[in-house]
């Protein structure tokens, strides 16, 4: 009993977020950040590059090396002054690994690019393409005085965090000053930009004694935060319910597509975190989230015009039957129940997109050489999530039972199926409008 006990307080110690960090705009994103300014006659530009946690693991896995990094960003700078193109060279750098999630780091990389003199009043034209297509914050100011919201990238206003800013170009008159050319950042302001409170799931996984109680308290914690997870915005919880509705489905339904979630998001995770590991070259991990999001979209589509082509072939069944005036009971449509296709296409959309925390979770057991333990944390982790899905199926099914013993039991309870494969059709249709922007 004090063991379990013992269990119990360290699960909610660890499920309790600490002082722990995690980058605020996502474990996936590419920051970026251009100061023009003009030093005396000359232009300069202050560069900043802000990698989030999995775009920092990449870059390691490959090597840093800042001169060529700066030497890169150098050239993915384009700029013209009244109309003639001009190069920016890099002058001096400055390169930190601040710590991000579940023991990963970020990285912060600045760099200060020279251009040519400035005589008079003239015309620039500047673009960013660096890393064109890839998430993150995009910011260019103009001027050594002029405010950056984002405090260069150290303190994102929560605010935009949904709406991260996205200026990739440039356009002002600029002429010679008195100002002093820009400088690096040095010390702890380099070292440790602004961040938020770490996940309580990634945090596990960087927990330092790994005995025996801790592991079973971080197993419990993990299927709390998958559960916490799960009954978030997502993951097609009105889907399950929909379709269990719509389908008559049984409370071994329910239960089965707990399982099909779990065995799902497992196999996601692992096959993001092999294309993070093996394919980060030609494939980008955070790419491929809108098309999977595209496939779970039209996937529920597909399931919600089964279900309505079933409720269409009883309602005509139900007509012929009035017109016919058959009242025995054999001849009475058969009772649709949910098939096994049906049941995979909902567990397969409902978990088919990898939670960026446990992908997170999987790499940093890699960098800290636990790969069993992250493993065994992120089965742990979609098992709680498919609990919390079963759970909501479990409720729709046996609500569908309570009403259907009720004596009003007419025209609402004979209406739900065809409300719920509605439901279904419309959900998946919204899912995939969404998704298809983002694909393309």
């Amino acid at each position: 009993m004090k063991r379990l006990l013992l269990v119990v307080v360290a699960a909610a110690a660890l499920a309790v977020p600490a002082s722990a960090t995690a980058h605020p705009l996502g474990n996936f994103t590419i920051n970026r950040f251009a100061r023009v300014e003009v030093a005396g006659d000359r232009l300069f530009v202050r560069y900043v590059l802000d990698l989030a946690e999995i775009p920092t693991f990449e870059a390691r896995q490959r090597g840093v090396d800042a001169r060529v990094y700066a030497a890169r960003l150098a050239r993915g700078v384009r700029a013209t002054l009244d109309g003639r193109r001009v190069v920016l060279v890099p002058l001096a750098h400055a390169l930190a690994f601040p710590r991000g999630a579940g023991g990963l780091h970020t990285m912060r990389l600045e760099v200060i690019l020279r251009g040519p003199p400035v005589s008079g009043s003239e015309r620039l034209d500047l673009r960013d393409t660096n890393y064109a297509g890839r998430i993150g914050w995009k910011e260019i100011v103009v001027g050594a005085g002029t405010r950056s919201i984002s405090g260069e990238l150290r303190a994102y206003p929560k605010s935009l965090l949904q709406s991260p800013r996205d200026v990739t170009a440039v356009t002002a008159l600029v002429r010679p000053t008195h100002d002093a050319p820009p400088t690096l950042t040095r010390g702890q302001a380099l070292q440790a930009p602004d961040r938020v409170a770490d996940s309580g799931f990634t945090r596990l996984i960087a927990q330092g004694h790994l005995g025996p109680l801790v592991i079973l308290a971080a197993l419990v914690a993990a299927l709390f935060w998958g559960a916490a997870h799960a009954l978030s915005p997502g993951h097609g919880k009105t889907i399950v319910a929909a379709y269990l509705i719509g389908k008559r489905g049984t409370v071994r339904d329910a239960a089965a597509l707990g399982a099909i979630v779990t065995v799902t998001h497992t196999i996601g995770v692992f096959a993001l975190g092999l294309a993070t590991l093996l394919l980060s070259q030609w494939i980008v991990p955070d790419t491929l989230y809108p098309w999977l999001n595209l496939i779970a979209g039209v996937s529920v589509v597909l399931i919600g015009v089964a279900v309505l082509r079933v409720r269409g072939r009883e309602w005509l069944h139900a007509r012929a039957h009035a017109h016919g005036h058959h009242h025995h009971d054999h001849d009475h449509a058969p009772e649709p129940r949910s098939g096994v296709r049906g049941l995979v296409a909902v567990g397969v959309s409902g978990g088919i997109l990898p939670c960026p925390s446990a992908l997170v979770v999987l790499l940093a057991a890699i960098s800290l050489h636990r790969i069993a333990f992250g493993l065994v944390l992120i089965v742990a982790f979609s098992t709680g999530l498919a609990l919390a899905i079963t759970g909501v199926g479990l409720a729709a099914v046996l609500a569908k039972k309570a009403f259907a013993q009720r004596s009003f039991d007419g025209l609402l309870v004979r209406a739900l199926p065809a409300l719920s494969a509605t439901v279904i059709l419309v959900a998946g249709v919204a899912m995939t409008v969404r998704a298809l922007p983002r694909a393309s």
